[in-house]
């Protein structure tokens, strides 16, 4: 499996596209940049774990969010809504390991799966975890990200064998030291979940249309006001504001692989005014469109 830079396109719903390795082995190990492009909001069902290499990121997960710094790392659990960007300017940069449960617990009728694997996995608690290194058991974590990371990179005769290896200790490790399911997430909890999903799946399905809060509330069934309380728990933004960050990320990526006219770009975006499209490109991305395209390499992330 070849080391490249995160992609992260995503469904209808955000659930995130790229198969993370092989049906064989179902593991991948990426490198980013959060200086370059922030990680949009997405979900799968692989687990994921990181090293920050350089500066610092802002990592969000469900209702939570963590500043992670250089030398840290973090845990994000099956099946959570996330996103990253760059911390206050810093050039962050990461290695991220993606994998499957089954990796490390087997079939889903194993000893280990059962009493691992799916506790770990089924732990609402646990959805997400700053490792900063200060605990001995949060160091031998990180290491663990680190050496997965390092052997799926190099893939020398055996890798297999060590990233599996590490990642079982990783698993370990969490199932642990990790902080206890007191009782399961309430019902609201999980609703609000549930909602933001549906309408991120709007978003991003008409995100080239008019499109008003009050569309983006009714996908979900909910007022508006419960539509803005959602986003701003959730994504830490307004739905607006969000769409509009949507439509810049999808416009970044045609300029990038496209050799489409920036205004029929900005069309089909969503942005029927070009002077308002150039304004928001700017403020979102530090340039205008046509910088944008100029630049001897763009941005990977989808």
């Amino acid at each position: 499996m070849a080391l490249a830079p995160c992609q992260t396109a995503v469904d209808s719903s955000g659930r995130e596209l790229v198969e993370h390795g092989t049906t064989g082995l179902p593991v991948a190990c990426y490198h980013d940049d959060l200086g370059r492009r922030d990680v949009p909001w997405h979900w799968h069902d692989e687990l994921e774990a990181a090293v920050v290499t350089e500066g610092c990121a802002v990592v969000s997960a469900g209702e939570s969010k963590r500043v992670i710094r250089a030398g840290e790392g973090f845990f994000i659990n099956s099946g959570i809504l996330h996103g990253c960007r760059d911390a206050d300017n810093s050039s962050c940069r990461f290695h991220s390991v993606v994998f499957h449960p089954r990796l490390v617990g087997g079939s889903l009728d194993s000893t280990i799966y059962q009493h691992y694997v799916q506790p770990l996995t089924e732990n609402h608690a646990l959805e997400f975890l700053r490792l900063s290194g200060e605990e001995p058991w949060q160091r031998s974590a990180l290491e663990a990200i680190e050496e997965s990371w390092q052997a799926c990179r190099t893939e020398l005769y055996g890798y297999e064998f060590r990233i599996r290896d590490a990642l079982s200790r990783l698993v370990l490790l969490l199932q642990q030291n990790g902080p206890v399911q007191q009782a399961q997430p309430g019902v609201r909890t999980l609703r609000n979940g549930e909602r933001i999903k549906v309408m991120l799946q709007f978003v991003h399905d008409h995100y080239s249309d008019e499109v008003t809060m009050g569309q983006i509330a009714a996908s979900a069934a909910v007022s508006e006001s419960e539509c803005l309380r959602c986003f701003r728990a959730t994504v830490d933004t307004t739905p607006i504001r969000y769409l509009r960050q949507y439509r810049i990320r999808q416009a970044a990526r045609l300029l990038c692989h496209t050799e489409e006219r920036i205004s029929d770009i900005a069309s089909s975006c969503g942005f029927q005014d070009m002077s308002y499209f150039t304004k928001s490109f700017r403020e979102q991305l530090g340039c205008t469109p046509t910088e944008y395209r100029r630049r001897a390499e763009c941005p990977e992330r989808s």
